[in-house]
């Protein structure tokens, strides 16, 4: 008998979950955009000293969290394995003055999908929304990936159509960095 559990991610939780980022990344046609190691993603998490990432918060919190979906199976090897996960990290809402849950990634192995584990993850993260008093949960997912969006949509989630998401980075975040001594002068 296969036993799910959904909880907090740990540090031998690490490498599976790295790999199933890059699984993610390969479905979203984007794998060569994969630049993390396990060593950042093991700092990330837990602290640690990784280029870009904060070893803590200010209050000694890590800079994000995740949750996984474990499958312990006693007939398998592994006995336990981890089927998806879901990484998040606190947003900011000046207009509700309250901390939001942003969902950076959330993603079930194909060969797991379909038995309510990605319902059960945004569900945990939900509840962890209530339980910190927090806004919102919010997400981005990439408008042709209609099966996400149907499955998000019956979850009862909404699109913010009328919101653009711009990003700098690269070469020109670089650039802009370099522009704040020239401004105003």
């Amino acid at each position: 008998m296969i036993d799910a559990t959904i909880r907090l991610a740990t540090p031998d939780d690490v490498n599976e979950i790295w790999q199933c980022i890059c699984d993610l990344a390969e479905y979203e046609r984007s794998l060569d955009q994969v630049s993390s190691t396990p060593e950042d993603l093991r700092a990330l998490l837990f602290g640690g000293i990784a280029p870009g990432v904060a070893s803590s918060t200010p209050h000694g919190q890590p800079g994000a969290w995740c949750h996984v979906v474990e499958l312990a199976d006693p007939s398998s090897e592994p006995p336990r394995k981890i089927a998806g996960f879901a990484l998040w990290f606190l947003n900011t809402s000046t207009w509700t003055g309250r901390h939001g849950l942003y969902l950076e990634d959330l993603y079930v192995r194909p060969e797991f999908r379909g038995r309510g584990y990605g319902q059960r993850l945004l569900s945990t993260l939900a509840a962890e929304c209530l339980a910190r008093g927090y806004s919102r949960l919010e997400w981005w997912v990439l408008d042709w990936n209609t099966p996400s969006i149907d499955f998000y949509i019956s979850q009862g989630a909404v699109a913010m159509d009328e919101w653009t998401v711009y990003r700098v980075d690269g070469l020109e975040l670089g650039e802009l960095a370099a522009s704040v001594d020239t401004v105003g002068s």
